[in-house]
């Protein structure tokens, strides 16, 4: 394969010309409605308090009425005794006790009188949220698995749409698919808003997750593909990151003010519609055109930039390539990045979503949990464009990972009446969990080449979202034990801090554009360590003709003008 040095061949460009400057924000603009969206969950199934509804008509008195829900412990509260949401006192009994005079816990032992289901339904809080899906369909009791349900075929769409996303934009173009998956959000949002049933709202919800995660692995891979070096890394971490949490900041604010499910969904749509007009100010990726031998087109897209940045380009840029095809089998050669694309990226979305959506289940106001959650993704984004700008991209990776599981084990080992020092230790793990997840986004795009690029990212995405599948069903571990949730999560985020130091480094290096410079660049240190021992046991060695001798020396000399 012949193949041009990309980076070489548009340096006449600049690094932040107009051109460039239209690009980053236009593209960081996209990622708003995906932080509007990806943990709406939280709001849209709400859970507000609740109890077994009492029929109007009901010929009860007042004694009764009041102590006809039964008093159970706890765990959240320490044990604190408070009113089932599940169960009530038979209604028959109720009322012959009522009839008859009788008065409750003085006349009748309350503990002796049967229970029975919310037959009628139940009886919701509203001063939080005006309406949910848990209170349009009753998600609660024996349906409130419905809940994570929800949560995870939302999921299971971002897993069928990394990887759909990522061979279709390796196939037709990064610019095509994004803005057509835009479109498709934009028509599924607004069918789900007048979802008839749960089951309608599931599918269509599995269907926005699929077009959603699209839109965003491609707008990100096409970043950075048409920025230089240096802006790609800002662009890669603090500028998708950034607008990804200003979306998501925006959604509790939404959500105080709206309350409604409904009103919610409108928000998501009108933010979708915003982006669709950007189709006309971004261009095509040069970068794939040249993977795909179209040189002309990826010209025409250089001579307009060049334009845009008043640069007068050179007569000649890129040389006719021969090019061959490429798919994700080619994907499963390289072993170490195998298990970054299983491992790492699992652990890392287990932690993110399941301690996201867990804000709803923190001691005080949701949409101040919320808020601070989106909140201290700010910082962390700006740290992971530090640690990616001069570190080491495995020291990074690793050591906000462990970080983010020691701060998330020790979480459990708060006091239940310090709820203030147990939300801190939460966020503090939050923002190490959000730091490493810009780090691996990027790392993942320097690991690839162009010709995989796409597919690689929307693979490893794939990949991960089993573990944004379980997510909700960690936080749902919660009802049975409190700490449960932090001890797993946090033992198996540090662990993967620890082990993601066997990663291959590609601080320093440009980005690969074929499989064959992504195999030199990662063998090459092998090389050079093996060709080092070689030479240092020549002198050692009796009766070696002088032309092995030449040949080993040559070897050794080629590794190192390679690297």
């Amino acid at each position: 394969i012949r193949i041009v040095d990309y980076e070489s061949a548009t340096s006449f460009l600049g690094e932040w010309g107009p051109f460039q400057q239209r690009v980053f924000f236009l593209l960081c603009l996209s990622f708003i409605p995906n932080g509007l969206t990806a943990l709406s969950m939280v709001f849209l199934g709400g859970t507000p308090a609740h109890r077994c509804m009492l029929p109007a008509h009901l010929n009860l008195s007042a004694a009764w009425r009041n102590s006809s829900i039964p008093l159970e412990e706890d765990a959240s509260r320490g044990g604190d005794l408070v009113p089932s949401k599940c169960f009530r006192y038979k209604l028959e009994h109720l009322m012959n006790y009522s009839e008859t005079g009788l008065l409750p816990g003085v006349d009748v032992n309350l503990s002796n009188v049967p229970k029975e289901g919310c037959l009628d339904g139940w009886e919701f809080d509203h001063s939080l949220y005006t309406s949910t899906i848990v209170t349009k369909w009753n998600l609660v009791c024996d349906e409130s698995w419905k809940k994570p349900f929800s949560s995870s075929m939302y999921f299971g769409g971002i897993l069928a749409g990394s990887f759909i996303s990522g061979q279709l934009s390796d196939r037709f173009g990064r610019k095509p698919i994004m803005f057509a998956t835009i479109a498709l959000q934009v028509v599924i949002t607004l069918i789900q808003i007048f979802s008839s049933s749960w089951i309608m709202f599931v599918a269509l919800y599995f269907l926005l997750g699929l077009v959603q995660i699209s839109n965003y692995l491609v707008a990100f891979v096409l970043g950075s593909e048409l920025l230089g070096p240096m802006v790609r890394t800002l662009f890669s971490t603090a500028g998708v990151c950034l607008f990804f949490a200003l979306g998501y900041m925006l959604l509790p604010l939404l959500a105080f003010f709206l309350r409604d499910w409904r009103l919610l969904q409108v928000t998501f749509m009108l933010a979708g519609c915003v982006c669709l007009p950007l189709f006309w100010f971004i261009s095509e990726s040069p970068r794939w055109l040249l993977s795909q031998g179209k040189v002309e087109e990826a010209e025409a897209i250089i001579r307009n930039a060049a334009k845009v940045n008043k640069i007068e380009p050179p007569a000649l840029i890129f040389s006719p390539l021969m090019v061959r095809a490429h798919n994700i089998c080619d994907l499963l050669r390289f072993p170490n990045i195998r298990w970054l694309s299983v491992t790492m990226w699992n652990t890392l979305t287990i932690a993110y979503y399941a301690l996201s959506l867990n804000t709803a289940n923190l001691h005080g106001n949701p949409f101040f949990n919320c808020f601070l959650s989106a909140v201290v993704e700010v910082p962390a984004y700006g740290l992971s464009w530090v640690m990616f700008r001069w570190c080491s991209r495995r020291l990074s990776l690793s050591s906000a990972l462990f970080a983010g599981g020691f701060f998330i084990f020790i979480t459990q080992l708060i006091p239940p009446h310090l709820p203030a020092l147990s939300i801190t230790f939460e966020m503090m793990g939050k923002f190490a969990v959000s730091t490493a997840f810009a780090v691996i986004f990027a790392y993942t795009a320097e690991l690839y080449p162009t010709v995989l690029r796409n597919t690689a990212i929307g693979a490893s995405s794939t990949a991960s979202r089993i573990g944004s599948i379980v997510a909700p069903y960690f936080i749902y571990l919660g009802t049975y034990s409190v700490s449960l949730p932090y001890i797993l999560i946090g033992s198996l985020t540090a662990l993967t801090g620890l082990i993601s130091l066997l990663l291959p480094e590609s601080f320093g290096m440009p980005l690969p554009e074929t499989i064959s410079h992504m195999q030199k660049d990662g063998n090459i240190r092998k090389k050079k360590k093996k060709k080092t021992q070689e030479t240092e046991e020549i002198p050692n060695i009796q009766g070696r003709t002088r032309k092995s001798l030449k040949v080993k020396t040559t070897e050794v000399h080629m590794v190192i003008r390679v690297k």
